[in-house]
């Protein structure tokens, strides 16, 4: 079996989860951390060697401000869920900006947590205009590898700035259902449809 060595995640969805069940649009944020874990066991499972997530986009913050407060508690949580696993973990985004959440600070070198295994990034306020703002010194994302396989939740078939360097030569792979309503077949697919790509790279 041909497996990706660094899957990247844009779990999106949420807001329309949340209000095709009735809720507000800022109640979907918390429905996302459990659909998380999951996948990073199941990337554990299948020996995945890189994880990217995409928590939130600068462009992000310029929603309403209960939206915001609440998807960046979310991702606040969501990195302090990781580091009580195995894994390498990173957050990348512009550190200095207001928007970049303080307890998320101590995260922006990488560190391990457990006994380490699968580097984890997580993006925060990322931007990729910032990520490439001063190429002299090279991209802040230097850290992150080129990405083999991105898979987007909630049926939107763009890229949304997701790491544009890494993911030049990547698969793209879309679920139509909303990143709440994550299953593991959603995940185990996207593995079986890699599969059958013709990965040349360019030669």
């Amino acid at each position: 079996m041909r497996l990706p060595m660094h899957v990247g995640v844009i779990p999106d969805g949420n807001r329309r989860w949340a209000v095709n069940n009735g809720m507000t649009k800022e109640k979907g944020y918390d429905k996302g951390l459990s659909p998380g874990l999951e996948l990073f066991k199941l990337c554990e499972k299948y020996k995945i060697k890189e994880l990217t997530f995409y928590g939130f986009t600068a462009d992000n913050t310029k929603r309403p401000k209960l939206q915001r407060l609440t998807f960046t508690k979310a991702c606040v949580d969501a990195v302090e869920m990781l580091s009580k696993e195995n894994a390498d973990l990173l957050v990348i985004g512009n550190y200095e900006s207001d928007m970049f959440p303080k307890k998320l600070l101590p995260y922006i070198q990488r560190k391990r947590f457990g006994t380490g295994g699968m580097k984890v990034n997580f993006l925060v306020n990322y931007d990729w205009k910032w990520d490439l703002s001063d190429m002299t010194k090279g991209i802040k994302s230097n850290d992150i590898s080129r990405v083999d396989l991105i898979i987007r939740w909630g049926g939107r078939r763009r890229l949304s700035g997701f790491l544009p360097l890494q993911s030049v030569y990547s698969d793209f792979y879309i679920v139509d259902d909303y990143w709440p309503d994550f299953k593991t077949e959603h995940f185990e697919e996207a593995l079986l449809w890699y599969q059958k790509q013709d990965i040349t790279l360019g030669g």
